[in-house]
């Protein structure tokens, strides 16, 4: 969701309209007050401050001249005499800052705050709620689930605060936020959770608590407690028009943040698993074209090299049902799962593979950050040769020595190349475009359009109502499923 911010950022304004509902005689009723749980809490609540030098590009010109006027060279020479450097130029910067929130977890001065409040940060500070500041240093962060270690010396123990177990929770129990909103210091306010397992596309491991105490700017970073004064959550982002509070902010389940915490504290760094593959959602199209009866899963679109799903035999095309005993409804589970496994386990992995369910074994290796690669398309260097085949609003050409050169693709390398798609064609509303070689339909390569063609009709003829395309596209395959268009239906 693109209106979804970190606190620092504004977003787009959602409008909701909401039915009524009828309190029933058995809700609780609210605390008479939260002040024995606040006081108790504040001291391990900080505020987060940190600088940031930013250097100044004084090759951009000078205001009121454009690039290249002889007054522009008349001042950067009189500027130039009166900084007497080397080069006759002085750098300018100017200094950034920023504020937010953390809490201490050990008497040891351990702070946990979100990584975008230090991210770039050249000094970070931490002030006390009686006042008192310290210099922090990083310990380690992940950009990941945004999360950041700090570590102050004290001169005596500090006040702190014990995680809780967030899954013990339920929609509708009372929570209670700290931080420092706007910079004002130690502020408290409550609410109650208003939703679990929030997937606001930050992220591959998005798993938020969604909450309705208000969180504004500078409370990135703070705890959210349980009633019994336990961290449940750590307030990471919120979903508003202008930045402040209209209700909804996303905090990082304590479930998830230990994890994060006690890896960085343990190697300096996150150790999360790795299986090799990249995914996609089974959207009920896909579900459709391949005769499941219902939409689960992940659909695997490309498997690395040499990667532990490529070592166990995982095959792009597999829809990954079950993993490691536990269930995989939805795409975005097996992220989470995968990351959460012990590096070097062996465990199963269950797979829906040309209608058959297979078992295999895979052994999690460490994931690695690796770069993009992008791979730049040659296609519209190779001249329009005429089309061989169209099929579902495509026009399709066998792969012949110019076009795989244009694409960078081996001489071995099967498949047919888009070469242009009919605009509100069912390939068109799928977002296949020129350029894309189809290498595979429903699970069946294709290496030729004749091929291609057979295949499709086929399929039409068993009675499915779509398709499923594996398609490679610069560098990286993914699954498409295209219906049939109504028109073609004789």
């Amino acid at each position: 969701m693109s209106s979804i911010r970190h606190i620092f950022m504004g977003a787009l304004v959602v409008v909701l309209t909401a039915a009524a509902i009828p309190a029933t005689v058995f809700a609780k009723e609210a605390p008479a007050s939260f002040a024995d749980l606040a006081e108790k809490l504040l001291p391990a609540v900080v505020n987060v401050y940190t600088k940031q030098t930013i250097n100044i590009d004084r090759d951009r010109g000078f205001p009121g001249f454009p690039p290249g006027s002889p007054f522009e060279e008349f001042f950067k020479r009189f500027e130039d005499r009166n900084n007497g450097d080397e080069d006759g130029r002085r750098p300018r910067t100017r200094q950034r800052m920023s504020l937010g929130s953390g809490f201490i977890i050990s008497s040891e001065g351990i702070i946990v705050t979100n990584n975008h409040v230090i991210e770039d940060a050249d000094e970070v500070s931490v002030r006390m709620h009686d006042g008192t500041e310290y210099d922090a240093e990083i310990v380690g962060k992940d950009t990941k689930v945004d999360l950041a270690v700090l570590r102050v010396k004290a001169k005596k123990p500090l006040p702190y605060v014990t995680f809780g177990d967030d899954t013990k929770s339920r929609v509708g129990d009372w929570v209670v936020a700290i931080g420092n909103p706007y910079g004002l210091g130690g502020t408290v306010t409550a609410g109650i959770i208003s939703a679990r397992n929030r997937d606001i596309n930050s992220g591959p491991y998005d798993d938020y608590l969604q909450t309705d105490a208000s969180i504004n700017r500078g409370n990135s970073g703070g705890p959210m407690f349980n009633m019994d004064g336990e961290v449940i959550g750590i307030n990471t982002a919120i979903y508003s028009p202008s930045g402040g509070n209209i209700g909804i902010g996303f905090a990082v389940p304590s479930s998830q943040a230990k994890r994060v915490i006690d890896q960085i504290l343990e190697y300096g760094h996150v150790r999360r698993g790795w299986l090799g593959v990249t995914i996609q959602a089974v959207t009920e199209e896909i579900a459709e074209s391949l005769g499941l009866d219902e939409a689960r899963g992940a659909l695997v679109s490309t498997v690395n090299n040499g990667s532990p799903a490529d070592d166990a035999g995982i095959e792009s095309g597999d829809i990954i049902l079950e993993f490691d005993g536990k269930d995989v409804e939805e795409m975005r589970e097996l992220p989470r799962l995968v990351a959460d496994t012990e590096i070097g386990k062996t465990v199963k992995v269950k797979v829906l593979r040309k209608g058959k369910i297979k078992t295999l074994k895979v052994t999690i290796a460490e994931l690695k950050e690796d770069d993009e690669v992008a791979v730049p398309s040659k296609l519209d260097k190779k001249k329009d040769q005429g089309p061989e085949k169209s099929l579902l609003g495509m026009t399709l050409e066998n792969l012949d020595r110019e076009t795989r050169e244009a694409l960078n693709l081996d001489e071995d390398f099967q498949g047919v190349v888009i070469t242009h798609v009919e605009r509100y064609s069912p390939s068109s509303e799928r977002g296949l475009r020129r350029g894309d070689v189809i290498v595979e339909i429903t699970q069946v390569e294709v290496s030729t359009v004749e091929e291609a063609r057979k295949r499709i009709e086929e399929l039409r003829a068993m009675g499915r109502k779509s398709i499923l395309l594996k398609v490679y596209r610069r560098g990286s395959y993914s699954h498409v499923a295209v219906s049939f268009d109504e028109e073609e239906e004789q």
